[in-house]
């Protein structure tokens, strides 16, 4: 293959030698460093450009984020204060609604230590009760240790000398006259209903009397008391107080005394007159006013009792009852056939029905007996009746 060369300015074509080739590729390598060279200084240039140019748009964009992020971070700042803002007034309405609350729970504390108070104080009375009546033997003693201290000061600022005499023949009248006081007391107190009379010193008659009254107000009896407190029991005392009950009309008597008999350890009834001491006289009192109360009641219901019996007499004799009891007598006359036919018609009913069964349960034994001979006992089951029924008709 040859290699010509063709001349840019004359056009001619020649072979290259060994030396033009040379020289050509020589300067061939020149320019090709030569547009090496320029090459890589554009590509530095537009390297340079490109960086600078990716630079500015990296300051831009960041500058851009920046902003951005710095608007951004004002806004959540304004977010977070108006956030705050609410917060604090949430604070402020929680604060308030707080402080109502503990007010509320302040009020309902002092309401609930009232409604405390109350209870307790209701409860504080009720053992009180309790207590009292558990310990009436020793507030009985107390009550008439305090009736003697108050009748003492009484007679010791009305005459003095007069209780000089009495403390030194010991004081028994004056204990008397103590437990008088309390037993009138007592009986005011446990019968508001009822009349307690004093009887006055130097008049013949018992230390008290009780006239007992009714609901309506009505006088029922009375009881009398004699009150004692002295070491001794004297059966003089019961003929007394059975002639004061007989001369005040009085339908029961009561001795009321420190002491009680020898063959006595508690409450009871000596010859025909009530004894008991201080703490008994509250429920034997009770008990007697009760039976006081029966007793009029019934002698009461006796009043007018022979008008009441001529009145049942004359209605039972009258013609108004006579005519009354007739008409009762033929109702039940009539009820009685009636029952009497119904039962005779059901009877003959029945009697006809029983000989229609047995009729029946006749031509069924022999329809029996006829297939029985034929197909055998096993085979048909043709009875009316269980075994045990049947042997009953039979």
């Amino acid at each position: 293959m040859s290699t010509t060369i063709k001349c840019p300015n004359c056009g001619n074509e020649f072979e290259p030698n060994d030396a033009i080739r040379d020289e050509v590729q020589k300067e061939l390598r020149q320019k090709m460093v030569e547009w090496q060279s320029q090459k890589q200084r554009e590509f530095e240039a537009e390297k340079t450009k490109i960086q600078k140019e990716t630079e500015e748009t990296l300051r831009k964009h960041i500058a851009s984020d920046f902003e951005n992020k710095l608007r951004l971070l004002e806004q959540n700042k304004k977010d977070n204060e108006e956030k705050l803002i609410l917060a604090r007034q949430k604070e402020t309405e929680y604060l308030k609604r707080e402080q109502e609350f503990k007010t509320k729970e302040a009020e309902l504390e002092l309401t609930v230590q009232k409604k405390l108070a109350i209870e307790r104080e209701k409860l504080s009375d009720d053992l009180r009760k309790i207590e009292e009546q558990k310990s009436i033997a020793k507030e009985t003693e107390y009550q008439l240790r305090l009736k003697e201290m108050e009748k003492q000061l009484d007679d010791q600022k009305k005459l003095a000398e007069e209780m000089k005499r009495k403390a030194e023949q010991g004081s028994m009248q004056l204990q008397g006259e103590s437990q008088e006081l309390a037993l009138e007391q007592m009986l005011k107190d446990a019968f508001p209903f009822d009349l307690i009379t004093e009887v006055g010193k130097g008049i013949r008659g018992a230390d008290c009397i009780q006239t007992v009254r009714n609901n309506y107000g009505q006088e029922c009896g009375q009881i009398i008391y004699e009150s004692k407190r002295t070491s001794s029991f004297s059966m003089e005392w019961i003929e007394k107080l059975k002639a004061d009950m007989r001369s005040q009309g009085a339908e029961i008597a009561v001795i009321v005394t420190k002491t009680m008999p020898k063959d006595m350890d508690c409450m009871g009834i000596k010859q025909g007159v009530y004894v008991c001491n201080f703490n008994e006289v509250k429920s034997l009192a009770a008990v007697l006013r009760d039976g006081v109360i029966k007793v009029f009641n019934a002698a009461k219901n006796q009043e007018n009792k022979g008008d009441k019996m001529h009145l049942l007499y004359d209605y039972l004799t009258s013609t108004e009852f006579a005519e009354q009891w007739k008409a009762i007598r033929e109702g039940f006359m009539s009820m009685k056939l009636s029952i009497q036919k119904e039962r005779d018609t059901m009877e003959r009913l029945w009697k006809a029905r029983e000989k229609q069964l047995e009729k029946v349960l006749l031509n069924a034994a022999h329809v029996r007996g006829s297939i029985e001979g034929i197909a055998g006992m096993n085979s048909v089951d043709l009875n009316l009746l269980e075994e045990g029924d049947e042997d009953t008709v039979s």
